[in-house]
């Protein structure tokens, strides 16, 4: 398109747009403008030349719009008809023009877009309707419903296995095996078994220790109460390889040892519930028969139980027991009875809890004393949900007891010496409670009296390489801390420990023979993940003393006369550890090690502990 058409086009569309608008908005009273165009007459025809090129004027010019619209007015119309003054007739043209109103396009106007109709025939389908009212009651209210309980599904990855066995190998001749077996998941019958073997040898002649455990167990509930029970086998066996490393004799040839204990128990209590002014009650009876390779022997049969009522927050009660013992030797047949009765009374309530009562005792068959301690205890919340202050005054008759004897000392001789320690009146006091979440503590002090209080000492002139018990006759004083540490960051992860510090005031002894000053024992189970969990011990054990017994020059051989030698043997540290990887829900390998620090120590004089010992094996769920 020509450019000078285009400039006339655009300049006389922003005069229809905006000149009449503008004239509407002011609301002029005047007339409207009339503009007159004069043409003159038509000259003569000049010569042709060549035409100019035409000139190019942009929207932009500096023309306003009134401009724009008085071009537009004065353009002359070239038209005929009735218009006299028209060119045909010689006279000038002239029309008159009226602006009324702006233009505005409508939709009517556009293009319309073109577009080919549908000429499928389709009905649509309408179904039938059908209704059927609701057979319930609409509720009214707005509140949230209450959820109905729902029985939870059955955890796939719960699924129990009822049995387990493990069996291992490693340095020192060591064989290791342990079994387990139950009946499964059933709240009201449960029963099973176990089995356990656990044998090493050290580089000492004869230094062998073997253990063995056989064991089965049930519980079922009956109505309102519950019954248990258990029966098991011990058997440990070793030798006397105890001797003086630095005199050896040649002709030392140690003699065997081991120890065979039956026991059982069975008990009947009542089921817990959570009522209150409930009245609750339980009996209990157990007992073992003891042996050993020589001629000692030892039966028990305990009998023990309580009743107590609850009324609020004050319990009263009573439990009492009837101990049953026989103790047999080569030298000697005993009877070693005691009963007890402790009735008590018990206030609770938010910050504190008091046990009043006292302990009654009766000794019978060939001891025959009688005792009344004191049982209290008094506990007082000092830091809400967080300390408490705990003050404690109790005592009782402790029974000599050869399996007991023997179970912390294999190498005792025969005949051991049997009387009854008395602890007249233990007295403690500390704190306990959670400093933060997941680390709880005790830390307690206490002094106890204790009358004839045994001690185990070395023997070697009357047994060769044996040990013997003696007793403090008189009132022994011993001063002492405790102190518990347990932090559970996490359900995998535990860290634990105790430490024991005691001062002993000897009645008549000068040493407290072979017991330690210093404890400590500390542990920790880390679940690394669901298949890997790592396990590890620690004890530090203080310096202690044993007693020798050395013939004195004066001595005669009807009346041989001793002189007392003290031994010292050094306090040591052992550290073991066990590390265990489930390879799937079956199987499993596991690896542990003893006395990691190979450290050469002995808990009995001449006796030393083995060395550095690891093995690993193999368990199996079924």
């Amino acid at each position: 398109m020509n450019s000078r058409y285009t400039y006339t086009l655009l300049t006389l569309i922003i005069a229809l747009y905006f000149v009449p608008a503008q004239a509407q908005t002011k609301k002029s009273t005047k007339k409207a403008t009339v503009k007159t165009a004069t043409k003159k007459p038509a000259a003569k025809p000049a010569p042709k030349k060549a035409a100019p090129k035409p000139v190019t004027k942009k929207a932009t010019d500096s023309k306003s719009l009134g401009d724009a619209a008085k071009t537009a007015q004065d353009t002359t119309k070239k038209g005929g008809g009735n218009n006299p003054n028209n060119a045909a007739n010689g006279g000038s043209l002239s029309e008159e023009i009226v602006v009324t109103t702006a233009y505005k396009p409508v939709l009517a106007d556009a293009v319309k877009i073109r577009r080919n109709p549908d000429l499928e025939d389709k009905a649509p389908f309408k179904a039938p309707l059908t209704y059927a009212p609701l057979d319930k009651r609409q509720e009214q209210n707005s509140e949230i419903r209450q959820l109905d309980p729902m029985k939870r599904p059955a955890e796939q990855d719960s699924v129990l296995t009822n049995n387990y066995a493990k069996v291992g190998f490693g340095n020192l001749k060591t064989i290791y095996g342990e079994g387990y077996f139950a009946n499964g998941r059933d709240e009201a019958l449960q029963f099973g078994g176990f089995i356990k073997h656990l044998s090493q040898s050290g580089s000492l002649q004869k230094q062998t220790q073997s253990r063995d455990d056989v064991g089965v167990f049930g519980k079922s509930i009956i109505g309102d109460n519950n019954i248990s029970g258990r029966i098991n086998y011990n058997r440990l066996g070793t030798y006397f390889y105890g001797y003086n490393q630095d005199a050896p004799d040649n002709n030392f040839v140690p003699t065997k040892q081991h120890f065979n204990t039956i026991s059982g128990e069975v008990e009947l209590a009542k089921n817990y519930k959570d009522v209150e002014n409930d009245f609750t009650y339980a009996v209990k009876l157990k007992g073992y028969a003891f042996s050993n390779a020589y001629q000692a022997r030892e039966n028990n049969v305990v009998i023990s139980g309580f009743l107590n009522q609850t009324v609020k927050q004050f319990y009263a009660g009573l439990s009492a027991s009837l101990d049953l013992a026989s103790q047999k030797d080569s030298l000697y047949s005993l009877g070693n009875n005691i009963a007890r009765v402790n009735p008590y009374i018990k206030f609770q309530g938010t910050n504190y809890k008091i046990d009043a009562g006292v302990n009654i005792v009766k000794e019978f068959g060939d001891f025959g004393k009688f005792y009344i301690f004191p049982a209290a205890k008094l506990e007082v919340q000092v830091v809400p949900k967080y300390v408490r202050l705990f003050v404690e005054a109790k005592g009782d008759v402790n029974r000599s007891s050869l399996h007991d004897f023997a179970m912390f000392n294999p190498f005792l001789g025969q005949n051991i010496s049997i009387k009854n320690s008395v602890d007249q009146l233990d007295i403690s006091a500390g704190l306990k409670g959670t400093l933060a979440p997941g680390l709880s503590f005790k830390a307690a002090v206490y002094r106890n009296s204790i009358k004839n209080m045994p001690l185990m000492v070395s023997n070697f002139n009357a047994e060769g390489n044996k040990f013997a018990v003696i007793y403090d006759d008189g009132k022994t004083r011993v001063n002492g801390f405790n102190g518990e540490l347990d932090f559970k960051a996490t359900d995998d992860f535990n860290i634990f420990g105790r430490v024991e510090i005691k001062d002993y005031q000897m009645a008549k002894e000068s040493e407290p023979w072979n017991l330690p000053k210093f404890l400590l024992t500390a542990g920790t189970a880390i679940h690394i993940d669901s298949k890997l969990t790592v396990t590890g011990s620690l004890l530090i054990r203080g310096s202690t003393t044993d007693r020798l017994l050395v013939l004195a020059p004066t001595s005669t051989p009807g009346s041989p006369v001793y002189n007392q030698i003290k031994q010292p043997i050094k306090g040591f540290g052992d550290l073991s550890g066990s590390v265990e990887y489930r390879i799937n829900s079956k199987f499993s390998v596991f690896a542990q090690a003893n006395n990691i620090l190979s450290s050469s120590y002995q808990n009995w004089l001449y006796y030393p502990n083995y060395g550095f010992n690891i093995f690993g094996g193999v368990g199996y769920s079924f």
